[in-house]
């Protein structure tokens, strides 16, 4: 039987390893952003990232938005020297900024693949900025090194798909 402290750590470990692969994918000068395996990365890292969610409040925080907003405040107070709870309402940002790129994605794949570019790069730049203070801000040891990797991976991808000359 899984812990729910082992399923709150793999889960995130999981959702992100999904949404940096959807984001490569999609970067990839051989993938279109209607690529399935795209697709499939980018809903599948949202549904992980339900489930440590779910772990999160679950095991963590007892179902009490008040008792999650305590501990993010604790946490930030101890990385930066600020008590601030308000990051629980970033990650709540998160959630719904992804979930609703997912249900475009899936429920209207030809309107999202027209999407004006800003929209696009909005909501990467919400969710990048999100994921970025997660995995290298936030994080620790061997998960933090492994978070500037991945970020480095997708200015190393980024880098490539712009155009000669830009």
């Amino acid at each position: 039987m899984i812990s729910g402290d082992s399923l709150l750590r793999w889960s995130v470990r999981l959702s992100i390893v999904l949404m940096l692969a959807a984001w490569l994918l999609i970067l990839s000068q051989r993938s279109s952003p209607s690529d399935r395996a795209a697709r499939w990365a980018w809903t599948a890292g949202f549904a992980v990232f339900l489930v440590h969610l779910w772990a999160a409040f679950e095991y963590v925080h007892r179902w009490s938005h008040v008792a999650a907003v305590q501990d993010t405040a604790r946490q930030t107070r101890e990385l930066v020297g600020l008590e601030w709870g308000g990051g629980v309402w970033l990650n709540y940002a998160f959630a719904l900024v992804w979930g609703v790129d997912v249900a475009w994605w899936n429920g209207f794949p030809a309107s999202h693949s027209r999407r004006p570019l800003l929209v696009a790069a909005a909501i990467h730049a919400i969710l990048g900025f999100i994921m970025f203070n997660a995995t290298v801000v936030f994080a620790s040891g061997v998960s933090r090194w492994l978070g500037v990797a991945g970020c480095g991976l997708l200015i190393a991808a980024t880098m490539r798909r712009r155009p000669h000359g830009a």
